[in-house]
This record gives C-alpha cells, sequence and structure tokens, in this order.
C-alpha cells in the first residue's frame, strides 16, 4: 500500500462515511488541529524528564486524540457511534485531581515556560484551547453540536486544563518555580 493516493490532489479530501469535502472545510481544521495537538503531545513524550505517571497519561490521551480525530471526520454517524465518551473525560478529571494534588494553589497567572518538558506541556496545552475553539464552531442543525463534537469538545475542555497541570506538575518536579505573571 502507497502512502500517497493522488485523491487530494484537487484540494477535496474524504471523510468517514465517504463524503467528500473541501480541505478549507472547518471540519478537516478542526481535526487537523487535533492531530497537531497530538504531535505536540509526542514532542512532550519525547522528553528525559517525562516520569512514569506523566508518561502513562500522555499515552492514553494521544490514544484518546485518535479517537476524537475519528469522531470528527463522521459527522454522519448517529448518536453513540462515538468513541470519545464520558469515561474519557472522567479519567482526565481524575488524572487532573492527582497532578494538583501535589501543587500549592494558585495566586497568580502562569506565564508558560521553566522546565523543557513544562514548556512543551504548556505548548500542547495552547494547541487544545485552539482545537477545542475549532470544534466549539462546528455545529449541526439547529446550531447545536454534533453527538460525536459535543463529545469532543468536553474532552478537550478537560484536557487543556490537565495539560496546565502537568505543566505545573512538571516543573515542580524538576525545581523550577513556575513564573507568576504580574502586571505592571
Amino acid at each position: 500500500m502507497r502512502i500517497y493516493t493522488r485523491a487530494g490532489d484537487g484540494g477535496e479530501t474524504g471523510l468517514r462515511g465517504g463524503r467528500r469535502v473541501p480541505k478549507s472545510d472547518p471540519r478537516i481544521a478542526a481535526y487537523g488541529c487535533v492531530d497537531e495537538l497530538n504531535a505536540a503531545l509526542g514532542v512532550a513524550a519525547a522528553s528525559r524528564a517525562l516520569d512514569g505517571d506523566m508518561a502513562a497519561v500522555l499515552s492514553r490521551v494521544q490514544g484518546d486524540l485518535f479517537a476524537a480525530g475519528a469522531d470528527l471526520s463522521a459527522p454522519d454517524a448517529g448518536p453513540g457511534a462515538g468513541l470519545v465518551g464520558a469515561g474519557m473525560v472522567r479519567s482526565l478529571e481524575g488524572d487532573i485531581d492527582a497532578f494538583e494534588g501535589e501543587l500549592e494553589p494558585l495566586a497568580n497567572f502562569v506565564v508558560p515556560g521553566g522546565d523543557a518538558l513544562a514548556a512543551s506541556l504548556h505548548h500542547a496545552r495552547a494547541v487544545a484551547r485552539r482545537a477545542e475553539a475549532l470544534v466549539a464552531a462546528l455545529r449541526g442543525p439547529g446550531g447545536s453540536p454534533l453527538p460525536a463534537d459535543a463529545a469532543c469538545l468536553r474532552y478537550l475542555n478537560r484536557l487543556s486544563d490537565l495539560l496546565f497541570v502537568m505543566a505545573r506538575a512538571a516543573n515542580r518536579r524538576a525545581g523550577v518555580p513556575d513564573a507568576a505573571w504580574m502586571p505592571k
């Protein structure tokens, strides 16, 4: 099997189910951003500073993001056909609680950066927020999100929170204090 098909040479791509859409379609932008997020997590996962619990979470999340991309590529799938579900969101919430348990409460906004792993996680968080906004812009009939889009939206919302907390935890574990933003 070849990696190239030539099917997209005219500026269109196929959705799951066979429908063809322009590559500029907002849905393509949304799941393309989810793919970018997965790549950003791959950069974070390549860090030598990554330890066992963070590595396990990032590995699971990368798999979840493939499921989100699949769901977003199938807008015609019926209710309940999506791969992203409430259990995945609950898992993220448990991860948030676990990592947050090792942190001091926030007193200021945090400037992204610090340790290289933390900076990678902050970058991935920013990509997650953009992906969330692009998915939020997808609306079905009546202006409401399609079921799979709504599930992905909830997932991405929690994921950006998790990545923020993980970035702070990575800094703490590296002995690097979070840089507090101080308005002038």
